[in-house]
């Protein structure tokens, strides 16, 4: 069975659900899952994880991102982003906006924030998305969230009578909405603002420049387990006994390791992930198992 994890440049106008039916038939396998959305209109890295390689997804998907972003000053949307309505802000001044002030509005932006999500996300409110609610017609308040902004870079791309396009480069933690920054962006420099393009460079140690294309990928597109693992979190070797014992489901003892924190447990003799572990005093417990080929 194939195993492991791929990355894939989502291209636009598709969904990742898309994306992850486009790769089943690619590999052949339905075993497929993706560890975080990207809309449609966004395009970039994608992680999937395939066969056992889903279940490590769970440990994918907190890890932080960076974008690149393009952020339209002038006016608002009614979803945040180019596909909505426009919504013109009464006495908005472009004029206004310049770099040292669009610089300035930056600045509260970076570090740990609050931000309330775009009414048209994901998340779900009484087991409803958020964006279908939107779309009936009806009032969805979601909650502000924290979430970092570990970098927040702009530089104006374009200025036209009608608007102003702002480049933005974004290292943020899981659970950002970059179409809600240039909401708030643009409120605050009494313009309004909305996303117009959105691209993913990397989500934790993954890169989009070792990025597929979707519908070439095969076996050898798959990173192991073990190496994906690896650079998520830390690792320890196992002797065989210990590799026995984990996969009998049993403790083993683990004296000297970083504590409570997941652990990649790979065979020392072969490299292979066994499984991902958690240890507490000298003692382990199995957090995600490895089926053995």
């Amino acid at each position: 069975m194939l195993c492991g994890i791929c990355l894939v440049d989502k291209p636009l106008g598709v969904s990742s659900h898309h994306v992850v039916s486009r790769a089943r038939r690619a590999l052949g396998t339905k075993k497929v899952g993706h560890a975080g959305t990207l809309d449609p209109a966004a395009t970039g890295l994608l992680v999937l994880g395939v066969g056992a390689g889903t279940r490590l997804l769970t440990y994918l998907v907190g890890l932080g991102k960076t974008y690149h972003a393009t952020m339209r000053l002038g006016y608002a949307t009614t979803t945040d982003d180019a596909e909505g309505e426009r919504i013109d802000v009464p006495g908005g001044d472009l004029s206004t906006c310049t770099p040292e002030a669009i610089e300035a509005a930056l600045t509260p932006y970076r570090g740990v924030i609050s931000q309330v999500p775009s009414t048209f996300s994901a998340i779900k409110v009484d087991g409803k998305r958020a964006y279908d609610l939107a779309r009936e017609g009806k009032e969805v308040a979601l909650a502000s969230r924290e979430i970092t902004v570990y970098r927040l870079t702009g530089a104006i791309l374009e200025v036209t009578p009608g608007y102003i396009d702002v480049d933005l480069e974004v290292d943020c933690s899981s659970g950002t909405y970059i179409r809600a920054l240039a909401r708030d962006i643009g409120r605050d420099l009494g313009v309004g603002g909305h996303l117009v393009a959105l691209r993913r460079i990397s989500v934790g140690p993954f890169e989009l420049e070792n990025a597929g294309e979707v519908d070439d990928l095969e076996e050898s597109s798959l990173l192991p387990l073990a190496m994906a693992a690896s650079k998520v979190m830390p690792s320890v070797d196992l002797v065989p006994d210990q590799v026995n014992d984990i996969q009998h489901g049993r403790s083993v003892s683990c004296p000297g390791v970083e504590q409570n924190v997941p652990l990649a447990a790979l065979d020392g003799a072969t490299g292979e992930l066994v499984a991902i572990i958690e240890c507490a005093g000298e003692r382990s417990r199995i957090l995600m198992g490895v089926p053995t080929s």
